[in-house]
């Protein structure tokens, strides 16, 4: 019973014809097995513009693409079908309308094999990118009692209609609007963000498909799933936020967490130390934590992200620091386009301040002060001038910081009477700080221009990170001439297209001698189960491959190098 059901849920025309004869909404579009060009160019044309592309066996966002208009179409669905195919093993797709402003809503149901089901009420997983959750919360905000019990009741008629047996997880796209919903897919598994169903009712889903695996009916009643307070799931990512959401693959080189108790879980696997590679999904980590309201579960998420604290690789923390605390995000007005429409205010100019400045130079101060001196030193009163140093003379240090695309020389004197600071050749700083001992983690409390803070640090040899309330800020040690040669986002450096992640190269799409034209599709990479075309940034000529099919890319490498206009 089971092993036909999920193969019904899991291919996605199959699963809306079933929805459809059980009255469960559907939402117009082609479900069809015919998958020529012609008779999916011809059903695209009858659904209209926007058009959803989704891989029929997709999920995770996987093989789903949007066509903003007809001559989008077969780019946008050839990339599905490559995506789909290197995916699930199947490039067949269905076509959708595309609906502007969608929630997505999803309701966790269970079923045994006596004919019981119950749902345990909804989750809303609308802020996403690429089609992937980032945050998700139970249960959905700002829907009436009787709308919940709409949601539930046709998820349950969705799972019986296969006869299904097991958990589940029902997915619906909700008009923003209006709030009407239609049947989207049905996941047969426990998803990512199960975690936050559990919290609200206070159950173990895990131990329910144990159970219900081995033969035994549904524990509870609906009538007796209560659902209590409020939960948010925070997914971690490796990737870079602010350069497309593109994968971060590389090295854990310092891992803290929040502490874990009845109100916060950390879900992860992997460990400090840990080489996270380009060959899976990005997702590290999830974390999860639950509150009497949503205020409350919100403003823990907030303190609990901030303790989060990851070196080595780029992560997606500071960005879900800020999402959260987005003014949009705390009054409930989410959809699947809230990234883009808040672009701008959830991407402010980076501003490095003095302050931030200084800190930093006080962890590499403090970082050298610990490695030169015994643990033993205890430090009576954290704001006094290192007691524990007694310097009769003065420690001078010269540092070069680089964050932003910007260097900063930052100069330190350090006795034991003060600490003096001085940026860019400015006006000097006096400061008091000193070291709090937490472990084996540097944690530093200072007083700069009398802004009292404690906060962590880390230093490697190329890298000093400092973790603030509202996310870390890390900065490049670097030598006094060095300088970076600036690279776009477009992933180009003026006679060559760089890798703008770590990657495996799959396809070549031009050759030495070739010209391409401003716009033109160069090579293909693909890391955490992520698509990347590399574009050619200007017209030009092909002068060397960095690379041959199937090997391996660092971040920042040369996959395609230009003649200048003189070899020309």
């Amino acid at each position: 019973m089971g092993s036909p059901a999920i193969r019904a849920k899991g291919i996605k025309n199959t699963s809306k014809h079933i929805m459809d004869a059980a009255g469960v909404p559907i939402i117009n579009g082609y479900h069809g097995e015919d998958q020529t060009d012609e008779r999916l160019q011809q059903e695209a044309k009858k659904i209209g513009f926007p058009l959803m592309i989704k891989a029929v066996r997709g999920g995770g966002g996987k093989g789903m693409r949007i066509a903003e208009k007809p001559e989008d179409f077969m780019d946008a669905l050839n990339s599905a079908r490559t995506e789909s195919q290197k995916s699930f093993g199947d490039s067949s797709v269905l076509l959708e309308r595309y609906v502007r402003s969608p929630r997505h809503v999803e309701v966790q149901v269970f079923a045994d094999q006596y004919g019981n089901a119950v749902y345990l009420w909804e989750r809303d997983c609308s802020v996403q990118r690429r089609h992937q959750k980032i945050i998700e919360e139970a249960p959905a905000p700002g829907l009436s009692e009787e709308l919940r019990r709409e949601l539930g009741e046709a998820a349950v008629r969705a799972a019986k209609a296969v006869g299904y047996v097991g958990a589940g997880t029902v997915e619906f796209i909700m008009d923003k609007e209006d709030l009407s919903f239609h049947f989207m897919e049905m996941n047969t598994r426990l998803q990512v963000e199960h975690p936050i169903s559990e919290m609200i009712t206070g159950t173990d889903l895990v131990e329910w498909q144990i159970r219900i695996a081995a033969g035994e009916p549904l524990p509870v009643t609906q009538e007796q799933v209560i659902r209590k307070g409020h939960a948010f799931e925070a997914r971690i990512y490796a990737e870079n936020p602010r350069g497309g959401f593109l994968p971060g693959a590389g090295p854990l080189r310092y891992l803290a967490t929040p502490e874990p108790n009845d109100l916060v879980r950390v879900e992860t696997g992997v460990r400090e130390g840990d080489e996270v590679s380009v060959h899976y999904d990005p997702m590290i980590a999830k974390l999860v934590v639950w509150g009497e309201n949503r205020a409350q579960a919100l403003n823990s998420l907030i303190a609990r992200l901030s303790e989060y604290h990851i070196t080595g690789l780029q992560t997606n923390i500071n960005f879900l620091i800020d999402l959260a605390s987005h003014p949009e995000f705390q009054a409930a007005n989410v959809h699947t386009g809230f990234i883009d429409q808040h672009f701008n205010t959830l991407f402010p100019p980076i501003e490095i301040k003095d302050d931030d400045l200084c800190k930093a130079a006080l962890s590499l101060v403090f970082n050298e002060l610990q490695a030169s001196q015994t643990n033993s030193l205890q430090y009576n009163d954290p704001f006094a001038a290192s007691p524990n140093l007694r310097l009769n003379y003065d420690l001078i240090r010269h540092y070069h910081l680089k964050a932003n695309e910007k260097t900063y020389q930052i100069n330190v004197k350090y006795n034991s009477e003060c600490i003096q600071i001085q940026i860019d050749n400015g006006q000097w700083h006096s400061v008091k700080a000193d070291r709090i001992f937490d472990g084996e983690r540097l944690k530093i409390r200072s007083n700069i221009a009398n802004n009292i803070s404690t906060y962590n640090a880390h230093i490697d040899e190329s890298e000093v990170t400092i973790f603030l309330d509202n996310g870390k800020i890390a900065f490049e040690l670097v030598q006094p001439k060095f300088l970076e040669t600036a690279v776009d986002q477009s992933g180009s450096a003026g006679s060559k297209v760089i890798a703008p992640m770590p990657g495996v190269l799959e396809k070549v799409l031009v050759k030495p001698g070739d010209s391409v034209k401003k716009g033109d599709n160069l090579a293909v990479l693909i890391a955490m189960k992520m698509e990347h075309i590399l574009k050619a940034p200007k017209d030009a000529v092909i002068k060397s491959i960095g690379g041959t099919e199937g090997s391996n890319v660092a971040k920042g490498a040369a996959v395609i190098t230009f003649e200048e206009e003189e070899e020309k």
